[in-house]
């Protein structure tokens, strides 16, 4: 048995590790599945605040990621997640290069019904960029879209919580107004959107002089309309950006289709895809009663820890 975090999560193998922690794929006791599980230090305040407000900006949404929960044990914080096994729009770029128009169409869409949502909600994401927007695999050839990463998302009548020498967004997708610290908008989410797309249809990135034009009249003109320099000379919604998209009949070259594929690694040894696989991984329903008694016990003083941190920090 791999060790048990919280008494709910199940350790199975490491996904990614960086600056901002180390992302676990782990086996959730009590909803029997598969989650990625980000796991900070209490500690790093920085990251840490990311991810409560993560939490706190949660859409409910079959285009979105939300978190599902989390847990503390010690000084360690793991926030959980849905797994999402095809990758992003930023390593099938890197892949395939420019991406076919019906393809690019049919991921904006995805990406606007979810920003629509967002945005209804009152919350700017900020961040919206290739790797932020991940991809499952559904074996059809269309790959179903999830918008990830909340974590410098705002409410937009929130107070002004970032120091002004922070740097809150990531260069080439944000708007020019960004660069200004100006309010946060939907608009701005919207010219990020249009920079992605383009940036889909050509295969190039953008640069400090703008996003790259596509080729195609019609999502050249959609792009550059969402790519304007004037907030007010962009679509006023996401929704009105997704009717205009959705009344483009893009033309493909022929060519070999897109295809999304599994990206995660093979489960270890001992595990299958409905968990432990083995008696030495299974715990005894006793055993996991007192896990998770212990673990919310444990959870509770944690996250008052990290309150604390981020209050007086």
């Amino acid at each position: 048995m791999g060790e048990v975090f919280a008494g709910r999560y199940e350790l199975v193998d490491v996904l990614d590790s960086g600056g901002m922690g180390v992302v676990w794929r782990v086996w959730d006791l009590r909803d029997r599945t598969y989650r990625a599980g980000k796991m900070l230090r209490q500690s790093d305040g920085a990251s840490l605040l990311r991810f409560v407000r993560e939490i706190g900006t949660r859409v409910d949404h079959p285009h979105v990621v939300a978190p599902t929960g989390w847990s503390a044990e010690d000084d360690r914080v793991l926030f959980a997640m849905p797994l999402v096994d095809g990758g992003s729009v930023a390593t099938l770029i890197a892949d395939y290069g420019p991406l076919p128009p019906s393809f690019v169409r049919e991921v904006g869409l995805q990406l606007l019904d979810a920003l629509d949502a967002v945005h209804r909600a009152d919350i700017v994401h900020r961040d919206v960029k290739p790797a932020n927007i991940l991809l499952e695999a559904t074996g059809t050839g269309t790959p179903h879209v999830r918008l990830s990463d909340f974590g410098i998302a705002t409410t937009r009548d929130e107070p002004r919580l970032t120091r002004a020498s922070e740097m809150v967004h990531t260069p080439g997708y944000a708007a020019p107004e960004v660069q200004e610290r100006a309010d946060p908008s939907p608009l701005q989410d919207l010219y990020s959107v249009g920079t992605v797309l383009a940036e889909m249809l050509t295969g190039s990135r953008p640069t400090h002089a703008g996003p790259p034009v596509p080729a195609d009249g019609p999502f050249a003109t959609w792009c550059g309309r969402l790519c304007a320099t004037r907030p007010d000379e962009r679509y006023a919604s996401a929704a009105e950006a997704r009717a205009a998209l959705l009344s483009i009949d893009p033309v493909d070259e022929p060519g070999d289709p897109i295809e999304v594929f599994r990206q995660l690694p093979e489960l270890p040894p001992g595990w299958g895809p409905d968990g432990p696989s083995s008696r030495r991984h299974r715990i005894d329903a006793r055993t996991r009663l007192r896990l998770l008694a212990g673990g919310l016990a444990v959870a509770g003083l944690g996250l008052v820890a990290a309150s604390a941190r981020l209050l007086l920090g």
